[in-house]
């Protein structure tokens, strides 16, 4: 975790414990969405145990930790155990801070990374998704559900999962496999226009002169203030959150752990939200700033 980050973590407990518990009962749910659970799978979740183990003796998790632990004891997930820990995970969680939307998109990043905790995205899990997908419609319209959705569909037409459309998926589900809050989104999707399409853009052309750039994240190369005085020393100027009239949006390589999600937050949110409104705001990742400077 970077330096920055650690006062704000003060600030947000409460959160980080809903964040962390939403996404175990996403993992518990991907890794048994095709009624199947190998070996790989309950290795992904103990690496979540592992994340969480110096917070075992804390309350709630010295509640749920005996759970996990005892279901994980044999290396093998049954369908009682994934029960006994989704119902205790709804007991522990809380909508207090998170209204229930921010709650299912966390649940469903981590379902998205347990599909792919074995490396492969399957028919049937495929199936699973779909279900779950439409029982959650009231994530129509905030990404990536919208995204996910569209990939479904467009892969299940045939009822076959091709080598490219294998590719796709694991590309875009791999975005969500990480625990750690040290990783950013470099290269999922959006739905646009009736397509689905890249969210950072490719070997983007960056113009500095007269542009407005906002930031999200942390850099992995410059703090906030650094990267403001690059910014108005090529021409451009700076601001502190999205709107409109922002040209770019530059996304940090090192993520944020209070961010409500742990590859982005309420920025990457509010500018997928203009792209799909057709305002001309560029996403961009931290790498293709810096190549841009380098070329400025």
């Amino acid at each position: 975790m970077l330096q920055d980050h650690k006062p704000y973590l003060h600030f947000t407990g409460r959160s980080q414990l809903d964040k962390s518990i939403n996404s175990l009962i996403g993992i518990v749910e991907g890794i048994a969405i095709d009624q199947e659970i190998n070996e790989r799978e309950v290795c992904f979740l103990q690496d979540w145990v592992r994340e969480h183990q110096e917070l075992q003796n804390r309350h709630p998790y010295s509640e749920l930790m005996p759970v996990v632990h005892a279901a994980l004891a044999d290396g093998v997930l049954t369908e009682e155990e994934r029960d006994d820990i989704l119902w205790l995970c709804q007991q522990l969680t809380s909508t207090g801070y998170y209204d229930q939307v921010t709650a299912d998109l966390q649940r469903l990043h981590a379902l998205l990374g347990a599909i792919l905790a074995d490396g492969v995205v399957t028919e049937a899990e495929l199936q699973g998704l779909s279900s779950w997908l439409a029982d959650h419609e009231h994530l129509k319209t905030c990404w990536p559900y919208d995204e996910v959705d569209s990939l479904v569909v467009s892969v299940m037409a045939d009822k076959k999962i091709d080598a490219e459309e294998q590719a796709t998926l694991r590309s875009f589900f791999s975005e969500f496999i990480s625990f750690l809050d040290n990783t950013t989104i470099v290269s999922p999707v959006i739905a646009e226009q009736g397509g689905v399409t890249g969210l950072c853009a490719v070997c983007p052309e960056i113009a500095f002169e007269g542009a407005r750039f906002c930031f999200t994240g942390a850099s992995s190369r410059y703090k906030r203030t650094e990267i403001a005085e690059i910014v108005q020393k090529l021409g451009g100027e700076m601001a502190s959150d999205v709107s409109a009239k922002v040209d770019y949006l530059v996304i940090g390589a090192e993520g944020n752990p209070c961010w409500a999600y742990a590859c982005y937050g309420r920025k990457v949110e509010k500018a997928v939200k203009l792209r799909k409104e057709g305002k001309r705001i560029q996403i961009v990742h931290e790498h293709d700033f810096h190549d841009a400077v380098s070329d400025a």
